[in-house]
Parts: C-alpha cells; sequence; structure tokens
C-alpha cells in the first residue's frame, strides 16, 4: 500500500525553525518528485515547494523562498522541508504528495497524489 506520512509539526514562536519529515511506504520515492503543499481552513492548498527525483529540480513559492529548505535521503524514503525563520503567517496543516508525470518547474496540484494526512505547524507567541 503506498504512503506518505509527514512528522514534524508542532507549536513555535516567530522566528523558530522546524523539520518536517515525509515518509514514503509501498514505493521506492527515489524515482519520484516529491512536492510540500500548506493549507489553512477555509483557504486554498498553497504549493510551496516540490524537488525532483535525484534532487536536481528544486522549486519555492515566493513565500517561503529563502526561509524554507526542501531535501530528500531517498536512502530512507523519505523527504523533508526544512522551515527557519517562522511566521504566524506560515500556520498552516503542512502535507507531501508525490508527482506523476515528469518535472517542470510549476508542478500543478492536480499532477500530485497519494496525499498523506499532514501535519500541523501552528506559529505563536
Amino acid at each position: 500500500q503506498v504512503q506518505l506520512v509527514e512528522s514534524g509539526g508542532g507549536l513555535v514562536q516567530p522566528g523558530a525553525s522546524l523539520r518536517l519529515s515525509c515518509v514514503g511506504s509501498g514505493f521506492n520515492l527515489r524515482y519520484w518528485t516529491i512536492g510540500w503543499f500548506r493549507q489553512v481552513p477555509g483557504k486554498a492548498r498553497e504549493a510551496i515547494s516540490a524537488i525532483a527525483a535525484g534532487g536536481d529540480g528544486i522549486i519555492y513559492a515566493d513565500s517561503v523562498k529563502g526561509r524554507f529548505t526542501i531535501s530528500r535521503d531517498d536512502a530512507k524514503n523519505t523527504a523533508y522541508l526544512q522551515m527557519d525563520s517562522l511566521q504566524v503567517e506560515d500556520t498552516a496543516i503542512y502535507t507531501c504528495a508525490r508527482k506523476y508525470g515528469n518535472w517542470d518547474e510549476s508542478p500543478t496540484e492536480g499532477t500530485f497524489g497519494s496525499w498523506g494526512p499532514g501535519t500541523q505547524v501552528t506559529v505563536a507567541s
């Protein structure tokens, strides 16, 4: 059974850091582009970062560029999202997913699947 499960969320103060993990099972993550998304209740899901199979393609949303870093450890079947300088506006449920098809610089949400259940990130003082 193909699964992605996120972890690492929590409650932190503005300016703090968190590292989210996305662990895959039932498939070999190394062959897949992995994307990170976030959603606030009542708002549309936002794509924030993606990393290509092999790691030679990486993209970030403008809202997180320079603060978040995506990476992957294929030996552990895991992708990561390092989040630094967190802001109140980063509060959301963070989810990872795998992308069907080839890498592209502007992937659409519809090309991703096997969504994880998400992990809550709350930034508050």
